[in-house]
C-alpha cells in the first residue's frame, strides 16, 4: 500500500503547493503588488493557468456563475486537501 500511498501522496503535495502559488499570485495581482506587464510576471502567471485549467474548468461548469468571484479555485483547493488529509489515507490503511 506505500507504493501507492507514497506517489499519491506527492502528486497531491505538488498539486497544493502549485494552487497556493497561483491564489497568492492571483491575490497580488488584484491589489496590484504585481503587474502583468512585466515579463518574468506574466510568463509565471500565464504558466500557472495553463496548469491549473484543466482542474477549474470542470468545477467551474458545475458551479453556478458568481462573476466577480471565482470560486473554482477555492473548491479545488477544498478537494485536494480533503484527499491529500483525509480520503486517501482513510482509504489506504
Amino acid at each position: 500500500m506505500m507504493a501507492i500511498y507514497g506517489p499519491l501522496r506527492l502528486i497531491l503535495d505538488v498539486a497544493f503547493f502549485i494552487m497556493l502559488a497561483h491564489i497568492i499570485m492571483s491575490w497580488l495581482i488584484s491589489f496590484q503588488v504585481l503587474n502583468l506587464h512585466q515579463p518574468i510576471v506574466a510568463q509565471i502567471w500565464t504558466g500557472l493557468n495553463r496548469l491549473l485549467e484543466p482542474i477549474y474548468s470542470p468545477i467551474r461548469r458545475i458551479l453556478p456563475d458568481t462573476r466577480p468571484l471565482d470560486l473554482a479555485p477555492l473548491v479545488a483547493f477544498i478537494i485536494i486537501i480533503s484527499l491529500r488529509d483525509y480520503i486517501l489515507p482513510a482509504i489506504l490503511f
